[in-house]
């Protein structure tokens, strides 16, 4: 059984098994990833991630465990990449036209006075608060999580095998081996196979179908020097859950190095796919 459904910014596909059960596990899949979204979009200006951007420098702000939980994990990554993975460069993505400006930002009207995933301060399990204004932007991140959390709903609901993919992200469960392909950037229609998996998670970084006008920007931006980036070939992290597949993908495009020291901690691995069209 397969369904699909226009989620996180991208078409999200279940794939399980046909089963008593297969249906109502999908819809509480989906209703989980939904969940993800209303609370960590940053294009929705109510969003949970929204209210803790416009305010977490005036005062605590409450969230979600869900939230809390992707927030520890961007700080973990943050500090073991050396600072390459920041999800707090959302000013730069807003000041580019990538994101929607949701909130006054007089408090901070030069983007050097933003203060970045590592100033935030955890009060309490759920309790948060920043010295500097803040504006998190957790894009694939969340995403990542959206797809783990989706699978935790598939497995609890007794599913023993199936897939969760959304646009890039894709977490594989289950004693079936099933195929592993990405797209080759030279083509981005043709396939590319990468083996087979039957437990694991994969994520692709690429600028290919990336969607913006021609004067805008590259959304790939590096943490440490502020400065969009460009390339031409794709990055893909495989690791044990999706979260982790996806924010280290931003470390390996960034520094260009599949073998940065930080992908041992995470038990996870790069590959390169090259852009046979570039000179």
């Amino acid at each position: 059984m397969i369904r699909c459904k226009p989620l996180l910014g991208t078409f999200v596909e279940i794939s399980i098994a046909d089963g008593a059960n297969s249906l109502n596990a999908i819809e509480n899949a989906f209703l989980a990833i939904e969940e993800v979204q209303s609370l960590m979009g940053f294009h929705h200006p109510e969003s949970e991630l929204s209210q803790l951007n416009a305010h977490c420098h005036l005062r605590a702000i409450h969230i979600h465990p869900w939230t809390a939980k992707v927030l520890k994990i961007a700080q973990e990554i943050n500090l073991y990449s050396g600072g390459l993975f920041n999800c707090g460069i959302g000013h730069r993505l807003v000041a580019s036209g990538l994101l929607p400006r949701h909130f006054n930002i007089k408090a901070a009207e030069r983007v050097d006075q933003f203060g970045g995933i590592e100033h935030l301060q955890f009060l309490e399990p759920t309790l948060v608060r920043s010295d500097l204004p803040l504006c998190l932007d957790l894009g694939g991140i969340a995403k990542g999580f959206a797809v783990d959390l989706a699978v935790d709903v598939l497995q609890c609901a007794g599913i023993p095998s199936g897939s969760v993919n959304a646009g890039g992200d894709l977490r594989v469960f289950g004693s079936e081996i099933q195929a592993i392909q990405v797209r080759n950037p030279a083509n981005p229609h043709e396939l590319i196979s990468l083996g087979n998996m039957s437990e694991g998670a994969i994520a692709t970084s690429s600028l290919y179908f990336a969607q913006r006008d021609s004067y805008l920007k590259s959304y790939m931006v590096n943490p440490i020097n502020h400065e969009h980036i460009e390339f031409a070939e794709s990055y893909s992290v495989i690791a044990e859950q999706c979260v982790y597949a996806d924010a280290l993908t931003k470390v390996v495009s960034i520094s260009r190095n599949t073998n940065h020291p930080c992908l041992g901690h995470f038990s996870a691995q790069a590959i390169k796919i090259p852009n046979t069209h570039t000179t």
